[in-house]
């Protein structure tokens, strides 16, 4: 693939890391996506499965590589068109919910952010960085708001940041300071997502390295 030389981290290809991922750690669902995409490597989709039925789905989890590294910072247009396309083929009367995932925070995360502290309608404990967004917005967000399916985004890359906010008809939120790289020296914490069957519901919280939970959202229900 042209360029894929040159989109690697501390000089392992971004293939390789992907697997690396796949192929050795077992607990983890991550997929490779379409090679027509690159060098966004890791676009996939994953259904959960009614407790009742595995081929019903209740939810579905899109997962999206928003770049960094050696290229751009951005979730493509092409990217964006093989989100549409995808939830109109597997989900294409909106009825099963939808949840989408990317590391680094699109530019709407600027419009919502709370500034001096975390209030109402945010929920989340620090607030303790400006939010480093993707270098450019190509239509994901456009896309994604007119889905009345898609419920709430997921990001990272900003470790002092763990606040949920309303935008448009879908929630935006961030992770917090998880592990023990990165930068930062914030308390860890993880954020947890908890998805109801019957009826539907999706309830968003994090859990402290200590075992406290605090930030508790109702992102649909």
């Amino acid at each position: 693939m042209p360029g894929e030389e040159e989109c690697d981290f501390r000089g392992t290809h971004r293939t390789e890391l992907m697997k690396k991922e796949i192929d050795y750690n077992v607990l983890s669902h991550s997929k490779n996506g379409p090679k027509d995409l690159w060098p966004s490597i890791s676009n996939y989709v994953l259904q959960v499965s009614s407790s009742h039925d595995r081929q019903m789905a209740v939810a579905y989890m899109y997962f999206l590589d928003s770049g960094g590294g050696s290229y751009p910072e951005v979730i493509s247009s092409a990217q964006a068109e093989w989100f549409r396309h995808k939830a109109e083929e597997i989900n294409p009367d909106s009825r099963v919910p939808e949840i989408v995932f990317w590391h680094i925070p699109s530019k709407a995360y600027k419009k919502v952010a709370p500034r001096f502290g975390v209030h109402k309608p945010c929920v989340g404990s620090i607030n303790k960085e400006s939010v480093a967004a993707q270098e450019a917005e190509m239509g994901i967000m456009k896309i994604l708001v007119k889905r009345t399916s898609v419920k709430a985004v997921f990001v990272g890359h900003n470790h002092g940041l763990d606040w949920c906010c309303p935008y448009q008809n879908l929630w935006l939120c961030f992770a917090r300071h998880t592990g023990y790289g990165g930068y930062g020296n914030w308390p860890r914490g993880a954020r947890i997502l908890e998805i109801m069957e019957q009826p539907f519901s999706l309830k968003s919280w994090i859990r402290m390295e200590d075992g406290s939970v605090h930030s508790e959202v109702i992102l649909s229900s």
